[in-house]
């Protein structure tokens, strides 16, 4: 009897050990599991790689056309009315910024930009009924241009006869054109900065772009999550560049 009892608590062992051995196999296995899935989407697809972002770089972003606070030429001066000082700054930054496009459009090709793009965000263009467009990068700029080319001469929206006041939604007009405005500064800083460094024209896009970013936080034109696919570049750009070092060699 005691040797039997002996061989039946050896099996009970055995069968013990062996279901803790598939217990342990299959937790590891769950485990591992888990840490293959963190890694991934929820559909379970790798994440893309992030691009680069060479215009985050040190050397490109201190390289400006102007050493003094922007913020001073967008606060409202004294006795001047908002919506006039609203048209006059709009009209500037579509003037400079359809300047500053100009400059790259040769590279901005239905093949090189078939799509309105910035930092993995794609542009659609709406129409005047609402209809949804997906368009070349191109073609996108083109509609911007041109309907802020049509609003910004309207003399029903923009007024420049005395007397003739702004229209009651004059500010969502403005919301509006800067929204295009932005999708146009995003873009050629996402796909054609290269170009625009080997043109040396980028401390004239950074200090366009700085400018332009105060104006519209300073009078709350655009939704913060708007632009907040440009957040690194702007907190960049918008922070006061350190003081030049003096120079105390003295001539004699």
């Amino acid at each position: 009897m005691v040797g039997d009892h002996t061989i039946s608590g050896d099996n009970t062992l055995s069968q013990r050990s062996s279901k803790n051995g598939l217990s342990c196999k299959m937790v590891l296995q769950a485990v591992g599991k888990v840490l293959r899935k963190s890694k991934t989407k929820p559909n379970g697809k790798k994440p893309p790689v992030e691009e680069k972002k060479p215009y985050l770089e040190p050397d490109y972003t201190k390289v400006r056309v102007v050493d003094f606070d922007l913020k001073e030429l967008v606060v409202l001066p004294p006795e001047i009315d908002l919506n006039e000082w609203l048209a006059s700054n709009t009209t500037t930054f579509f003037n400079l910024i359809n300047l500053q496009y100009s400059t790259v459009s040769e590279f901005c090709t239905g093949d090189t930009c078939p799509v309105m793009s910035a930092c993995n965000t794609t542009y659609y263009w709406y129409d005047e009924k609402g209809k949804k467009t997906k368009c070349t990068a191109p073609q996108y700029v083109d509609f911007v241009m041109s309907s802020v080319q049509k609003l910004v001469t309207d003399e029903d929206n923009f007024p420049t006869k005395y007397g003739k006041e702004f229209p009651n939604a004059f500010d969502s007009l403005v919301k509006k054109i800067c929204r295009y405005l932005f999708h146009v500064l995003a873009h050629i800083y996402w796909a054609h900065f290269k170009e625009t460094v080997a043109m040396d024209l980028h401390g004239h896009l950074n200090t366009l772009y700085t400018h332009f970013i105060v104006f519209i936080r300073e009078f709350n034109l655009m939704d913060p999550k708007e632009i907040a696919i440009m957040d690194d570049l702007t907190e960049v750009l918008c922070t006061p560049l350190p003081p030049a070092p003096q120079n105390h060699v003295t001539e004699r």
